[in-house]
């Protein structure tokens, strides 16, 4: 008998599409039929992982992946830039590869990117699955986030709930207006008029909510939707390397010392700028060896010093765990190779839920903190040199992995996943 059909919907970065993919291989082990419906140049990391794919408009194809990375990374106008230009105008067209993608289905799982999803499962009456990435997406007033360019929030926190509260209300009379061609397509196809902002607690399915981060990273709260199953981190990076750089990195790591590993995961990477001159610096003052993963050809770094090795991509599970430390800006995907590594961590972060994935950081005792504006050479070794030179952090880093590593994120996930639709 065939097992089930189950569709993942997702946007974003690979911190948004690797995640699902590791779901999806567990059902495949399962002898279930996942599909993973997305961004179309994702397809070949998709089927690479043995994982049927099928296209998602707004398409990347032959755009600037740098101008976007550029708006996206604005603190206040990127989420609104994200929203208003990027998917409401091609909402429409999200609705019907969407609906050619679950044909058959069994059971949609959503990211909170994809707004088509809650609209095709009303409309079909499917069943359907939400989930979060990172804490920040269940907007507790309770445990509140970290959010880019007010970090004064989190001091009026000793105030009571109240200022988050009042911040969410606000928050919602925005984005209701961001999601106006979302309202009426649901018009269109007959649905109800829409209740909670399809970005807050719109997103939530209510049969079940999948939280695909570390308990360690944050513990359930009362005002988190009350079907969320905390799952842990489901990692996945991607094949493992070629011969030939496999072979150079590990003759790289058995050249001395545990390098600083600097990485930027795969959407900072392309603002990178002046970063990487930063880190070279920051590299020599401390007099340590380093290994930059930079998404640059090869040889636009043949000037390197031979204690600092360059790569143009890397899965980050064959590097953290060698790492005197890890340097990165905190993304989501990011932050759990580093968390499962169990190194310490110096996190650079720069918009939409890395600042409060660092701070998350920070509060664990294994990573120290720097804005990635203000991440320059003196400052970037003043920050290493106090991580790495005070043992607890690799203790404490240690202590983590080993909780992150128990969580058999994939399975907890999946069997929740079946358990929806049984």
């Amino acid at each position: 008998m065939p097992g089930m059909r189950i569709v993942f919907a997702t946007y974003g970065s690979l911190g948004d599409l690797h995640p699902y993919i590791a779901l999806a291989r567990e059902l495949v082990r399962r002898g279930h039929r996942p599909l993973i419906a997305t961004f179309d140049i994702y397809r070949e990391a998709v089927e690479a992982a043995g994982v049927e794919f099928a296209a998602l408009r707004p398409s990347l194809a032959g755009r600037d992946p740098v101008a976007i990375i550029q708006r996206l990374m604005h603190p206040w106008r990127g989420p609104e830039f994200l929203v208003r230009e990027m998917f409401m105008p091609h909402l429409r067209e999200s609705y019907e590869d969407l609906a050619r993608a679950a044909e058959g289905a069994d059971l949609l799982v959503n990211h909170p990117l994809s707004f088509a999803g809650p609209l095709l499962a009303a409309k079909r009456r499917l069943p359907w699955a939400s989930t979060v990435l990172s804490p920040l997406s269940l907007f507790s007033g309770l445990d509140p986030p970290l959010f880019p360019g007010a970090s004064w929030l989190r001091q009026v926190r000793r105030l009571g709930v109240g200022p988050y509260r009042f911040v969410f209300r606000l928050a919602r009379r925005i984005m209701r207006r961001w999601e106006a061609p979302l309202y009426a397509l649901r018009a269109e196809l007959g649905l109800p008029a829409p209740g909670p902002v399809a970005q807050m607690e719109g997103q939530y399915s209510p049969a079940l909510n999948l939280a695909l981060f570390s308990g360690a990273l944050a513990a359930p709260q009362p005002d988190w939707p009350r079907q969320t199953v905390v799952c842990g981190f489901p990692r996945y990076d991607g094949p493992p390397p070629d011969a030939v750089t496999q072979a150079a990195v590990d003759a790289f790591l058995a050249e001395g010392e545990p390098p600083v590993v600097f990485a930027l995961g795969s959407s900072a990477v392309m603002v990178a700028d002046a970063f990487w001159r930063h880190a070279i610096e920051t590299a020599e003052r401390l007099g340590r060896r380093a290994l930059l993963i930079t998404g640059k050809a090869p040889e636009e770094h043949r000037s390197l010093p031979r204690s600092i090795r360059a790569f143009r991509y890397l899965p980050y599970s064959v590097v953290f765990p060698h790492a005197a430390a890890v340097v990165h800006p905190g993304g989501i995907g990011t932050l759990a190779q580093a968390l499962a590594a169990g190194r310490p961590q110096l996190v650079v972060p720069l918009a939409f839920d890395q600042p409060d994935n660092a701070r998350r950081a920070v509060a664990l005792g294994l990573a120290r903190s720097l804005p990635f504006r203000k991440a320059r050479g003196s400052a970037m070794a003043r920050e290493l040199a106090a991580l790495l030179r005070a043992p607890d952090y690799a203790a404490r880093a240690a202590a983590v992995a080993s909780t992150v590593r128990a969580e058999n994120a994939a399975a907890v996930a999946c069997d929740a996943l079946v358990r929806c639709v049984s």
